[in-house]
């Protein structure tokens, strides 16, 4: 089950019971940043002091149990490319990670997007997907290659979405709706609104994933301006979550 753990130092979203893996999405609590990027800001792209960014990012690794030093980021360029991760460090160029390795762990960074984890045994991925990357498959991407590593079927894997602005509050403008299902999408008084983890949802249970494998948040980013960084609420001065991922080691 989900546990939001906002008694600990670095409050975050976890998967219970972890004595496989540590998966985990962080909130915007417990850090050390200032201004727009109150308080736990991870992302480095933002004009966050990077001492702040990169002792919160030690702040939440460390209370998941994880060694900061053995982080893998992905690059994120919004599409839907996925590439194997077998040491620490920024992967450039793609939206999702998978490792078969031990303590590895494997962060993607949103604040709006949807962050997608996976595990299957022996194996796991983090995925990235915006509107752009899901609808260009990176939520099937990941779980091919969580499945490829893993060499399990679809059946066997598990898959956690994250904190995202959601179908309450993402407004879309005919061209991205386009592209997607019309269940992942309803109109207000002809305004149209997209459902990320619906979309999501659809494409992974299409590629066979048990629906009952599929485990969300339920969180929207754009709602809760206390718990979450969001790029669309906050005009674009935002901070950044993660969702990270590790095998036990």
């Amino acid at each position: 089950m989900w546990t939001l753990d906002l008694d600990d130092a670095v409050p975050a979203w976890r998967w219970r019971p972890a004595t496989q893996a540590i998966l985990a999405f962080s909130t915007r609590r417990g850090g050390v940043s200032e201004g727009p990027y109150h308080s736990l800001n991870l992302g480095r792209s933002t004009r966050d002091r990077p001492a702040a960014v990169a002792e919160n990012r030690r702040r939440l690794l460390t209370a998941l149990g994880v060694d900061p030093a053995r982080l893998a980021n992905a690059g994120q360029v919004h599409g839907a490319v996925v590439r194997p991760a077998r040491a620490p460090g920024l992967h450039p160029d793609c939206d999702g990670l998978v490792t078969t390795t031990p303590g590895l762990a494997l962060a993607v960074t949103a604040a709006d997007c949807l962050p997608i984890l996976y595990h299957a045994p022996g194996a796991v991925a983090a995925a990235h997907a915006g509107w752009r990357g899901t609808a260009e498959g990176a939520p099937e991407r990941a779980l091919s290659a969580v499945c490829t590593a893993a060499g399990v079927p679809p059946s066997q894997v598990s898959v956690h979405l994250g904190p995202c602005i959601r179908g309450c509050c993402y407004v879309v403008g005919p061209e991205v709706a386009a592209r997607f299902p019309a269940a992942a999408l309803r109109d207000v008084d002809g305004t149209r609104y997209l459902d990320l983890p619906t979309a999501a949802r659809m494409r992974l249970v299409a590629a066979g994933v048990a629906a009952s494998a599929i485990h969300d948040t339920g969180a929207c980013t754009a709602c809760e301006p206390s718990l979450y960084f969001s790029h669309r609420r906050d005009h674009g001065l935002t901070g950044r979550q993660w969702g990270v991922i590790a095998l036990a080691g």
